[in-house]
């Protein structure tokens, strides 16, 4: 499995880069009407268990950090017993920047690409992540996305200021891949500058650096509330 190119009319596989992920599972779901998004059921077995099995059995991932609440390090790691690409669940810190960063501390030492996945995510596809990682593989930075479908208003005190052009928004999702020594550079960036980012391209792209934009799929929504735990339900 790798990126292909031509030397001399022959075709050549090179190897995709080492990838890792952190899957970042550490939030307070204070929109989820008082249900634990992370352990919520979804066809009998917890979100966070079918996100992460994704990425298990993804040729692309190599490793799989899980960062999530310090009163779930030892159930996730009872789940995921059999996962042997799962080598560290270690807590989260007091926002997502910071979650993120002990995610990538436990890495080990042959990552070269990270791929930062939302584990409130669990419709993520094989196809999504390994379009980011390729993506990523030949750019350094890559992030799924998908055209706007609504008109987005840019609202300063309740007024219309500005009406972007719908054909140039995309909306971004989740796995964002880079090169792993450029997203800790952003993100030690990030917060020295004391700068919040919401997500890990804006980091990144802080830097001056362009993020290369891949296909994601509609049904790769992120788990906010419960219609959206509803939503995933009937698309499963």
């Amino acid at each position: 499995m790798g990126i292909s190119m031509i030397t001399n009319g022959m075709r050549k596989v090179l190897p995709l880069k080492y990838c890792g992920a952190v899957i970042v599972a550490a939030g307070t779901a204070s929109r989820m009407g008082g249900i634990d998004k992370v352990m919520a059921q979804l066809e009998g077995e917890p979100m966070i268990l079918r996100t992460v099995r994704t990425f298990q059995t993804c040729e692309a991932i190599r490793e799989i950090v899980i960062v999530t609440r310090e009163n779930l390090i030892v159930p996730i790691m009872s789940m995921c017993k059999d996962f042997e690409k799962v080598t560290a669940v270690v807590a989260g810190g007091s926002s997502r920047q910071e979650s993120v960063q002990l995610g990538l501390n436990a890495l080990s030492g042959k990552v070269k690409l990270v791929a930062v996945q939302d584990g409130a995510r669990p419709l993520v596809t094989h196809a999504v992540i390994d379009r980011t990682v390729r993506a990523a593989h030949s750019y350094s930075a890559a992030a799924p996305a998908i055209p706007v479908k609504d008109t987005v208003k840019v609202v300063t005190g309740g007024v219309v200021k500005e009406t972007p052009d719908r054909k140039n928004l995309r909306a971004v999702q989740t796995p964002q891949v880079f090169d792993l020594d450029l997203l800790k550079g952003a993100l030690k960036k990030a917060k020295e500058d004391e700068a919040e980012v919401t997500d890990d391209c804006s980091a990144v792209e802080r830097l001056g650096m362009s993020v290369k934009i891949v296909e994601g799929d509609e049904r790769n929504i992120k788990i906010t509330t419960p219609l959206d735990l509803a939503i995933a339900k009937l698309l499963l």
